[in-house]
């Protein structure tokens, strides 16, 4: 299927109408209504901060690590949300796929749609603090939106993957839930990778290759200090092909979780 086929008007005013759909759904009923957008993930910097780097002293002395902790969390946030409704999605639109015939990767990717508009604002905030920070913006600015391109490919994949396995198998959704808790403490998020390179380099280097690791990394060195340790420094130090991994592995997730999402597209109208 080309691409101008997939991405006609009707298509794209679908996609568009569900996404708002989404969005406006997700906050009906609050109190606090779109602000919860800004406020999740500022209120989880908050904790995290106060028990990692305030108690238990995390910071090893990198440049600004309230920011970089900040920006480690608004891009962990904005992955689960993405592969977190993703996978949800078919399901959760399954009275509209019985009624009417449409292309069903719309309602995947209008789903993760809400999490690039929460992402959007969040970002937002962190330049703000970046700049009031005294960090100036440089030209390393303009890489951050490729480090995203990335991170939301891979999301896109895994929801491709898992969504339409969900269809079928329920549990999906719950074992996701599980893995993304235990995945939190394997990206460095909460921690700087220099705290694992004290303990083992090549353990560090295996982290940086997961694509979450590599992409939010990649984001920290752009945005706050190039003494962030990434994927390209560490691991390039080894074998050079070894930097390429977490790219290699995006296109793959991204590419299985599509086809398999067509083959079995044919079918959720009957199993949702």
């Amino acid at each position: 299927m080309s691409i101008p086929r997939v991405l006609n008007q009707k298509n794209r005013i679908l996609l568009k109408e569900l996404t708002k759909t989404d969005f406006k759904l997700r906050y009906q009923g609050s109190v606090l209504g779109y602000l919860w957008a800004l406020l999740r993930p500022l209120l989880m910097f908050v904790v995290l901060y106060i028990v990692f780097g305030y108690f238990l002293r995390f910071n090893d002395g990198t440049p600004h690590f309230s920011l970089y902790l900040l920006t480690g969390i608004v891009l962990w946030s904005f992955f689960t949300e993405c592969t977190g409704q993703g996978i949800q999605a078919m399901v959760m639109r399954g009275d509209l796929i019985r009624k009417i015939s449409f292309p069903k990767w719309v309602v995947v990717v209008s789903s993760t749609g809400t999490a690039l508009i929460n992402l959007g604002i969040n970002l937002i905030v962190v330049v703000v603090f970046a700049l009031l920070n005294g960090i100036m913006p440089s030209w390393s600015w303009l890489l951050v939106p490729f480090s995203i391109v990335e991170l939301y490919a891979l999301a896109l994949g895994i929801s491709f993957l898992f969504g339409a396995i969900n269809v079928k198998y329920r549990d999906i959704s719950s074992i996701w839930d599980v893995l993304i808790q235990a995945m939190f403490y394997a990206v460095p998020i909460i921690y700087p990778i220099s705290m694992v390179m004290g303990i083992s380099e090549s353990a560090a280097k295996v982290l940086l290759l997961n694509p979450i690791a590599q992409a939010i990394q990649d984001v920290r060195y752009n945005l706050i200090t190039d003494q962030t340790v990434t994927t390209w420094g560490l691991v390039g130090e080894g074998i050079f092909v070894l930097k390429f991994i977490p790219i290699s592995l995006v296109v793959v997730i991204l590419i299985w979780g599509a086809l398999y999402f067509r083959r079995k597209s044919k079918f959720f109208a009957e199993e949702v």
